[in-house]
């Protein structure tokens, strides 16, 4: 592994932690990795029980790094944690406090001693606030980087698990879908804590696109929960919607029909925008993918600013890409359908 600036080439290692082979001081780190995802469709609703669909994007990557050291006397802190990826890009307080209930946790569940200090360093390439999991990701990466440093096994659900311990202090009450999306290679279906990989019979390419503003996701969670309060009935109607779409965009992703799964996406978009969940930039954003001959387009994320998400066929996708940023993204990512596990089952 490359060492970034040395910081992890001082660490000096007390003695092996029980279970951990004494040839591990060869390799004093210990290396785990995560990718941003995308809602298709489903947010919000998910929160409720409600399904939802998520892609994870491969060309936004998470990689952690963890050491450990002796603790010292003089730092009670058992935990050091350094962010590095893009300059602009600022350290979330709310993960450090995650991540440390996730060592600590992790500790527990692993029998690693409290006696010793750990070191993690994140690269993350994923923009924060953006709807596309980044606190996720780097839950998931530190999971494996320090399973893979003390050599321990960790399932699935122990993953998931402490993922969603991170994402809880994090966000609140996380629906999940984050935590299992970041660490997924296909598109899933996700509901109520369970999720399926899914068949793609369809070509073309998803586009994400950065607003360049970030969300404000518990803003829109509170402003939708406020007016399921204020009008009885709009909270069945909404997730009645919301799974509706959601259905019919899974079979129409399975059975390879694209103009389908796109109108779906708009119809989300809509849902979303009479819930003011949207606004003025992702709007114009969102009719400019329609009008460059996009297949359908919509908002991802907790709202309010964030990414879009636009379906096009492979022969229109590089005319949406330049619309998209003409309407004011600031970047974009495309993610071809056939580049994932499942195309053609």
């Amino acid at each position: 592994m490359q060492k970034r600036n040395g910081e992890l080439s001082s660490l000096s290692l007390p003695a092996a932690p029980e279970g951990l082979s004494e040839n591990r001081g060869a390799r004093p780190v210990g290396t785990g990795r995560a990718r941003a995802k995308a809602i298709v469709l489903g947010e919000h609703a998910v929160v409720y029980g409600a399904p939802a669909l998520a892609l994870p994007l491969p060309q936004l990557g998470v990689t952690a790094t963890a050491g450990y050291s002796a603790q010292s006397p003089a730092d009670p802190d058992d935990f050091s944690l350094t962010m590095t990826g893009s300059e602009s890009r600022p350290k979330p307080a709310q993960a450090s406090d995650g991540l440390h209930r996730l060592t600590a946790e992790f500790r527990a569940a692993m029998g690693v001693p409290d006696s010793l200090h750990l070191d993690v360093i994140i690269d993350c390439a994923i923009p924060v606030g953006r709807g596309l999991g980044s606190s996720a990701a780097c839950a998931r990466a530190v999971v494996h980087a320090l399973a893979d440093l003390f050599e321990r096994e960790v399932t699935p659900q122990l993953a998931f698990d402490l993922v969603q311990t991170a994402e809880n202090v994090a966000h609140g009450r996380a629906s999940g879908v984050d935590a299992m999306a970041v660490g997924a290679t296909a598109p899933l279906l996700f509901r109520a804590g369970r999720a399926e990989e899914l068949p793609i019979g369809c070509d073309g390419l998803f586009i994400v696109a950065d607003s360049g503003v970030a969300g404000r996701t518990k803003d829109a969670v509170e402003l939708l929960r406020e007016g399921f309060r204020q009008r009885p009935g709009t909270q069945e109607a909404f997730l009645r919607r919301a799974s509706e779409l959601t259905g019919t965009a899974r079979t129409a992703l399975a059975e390879g029909r694209p103009e389908q799964l796109g109108a779906q996406l708009t119809d989300y978009h809509e849902l979303l925008r009479a819930g003011g969940l949207s606004t003025d930039r992702i709007d114009g954003m969102v009719s400019a993918a329609l009008a460059a001959g996009g297949l359908g387009a919509k908002i991802t994320g907790g709202g309010m600013g964030g990414c879009v998400i636009a379906l096009a066929a492979e022969e229109s996708a590089a005319e949406v890409t330049r619309a998209l940023l003409a309407a004011g993204a600031v970047q974009t990512w495309s993610v071809p359908l056939r580049e994932y596990p499942g195309h053609g089952r």
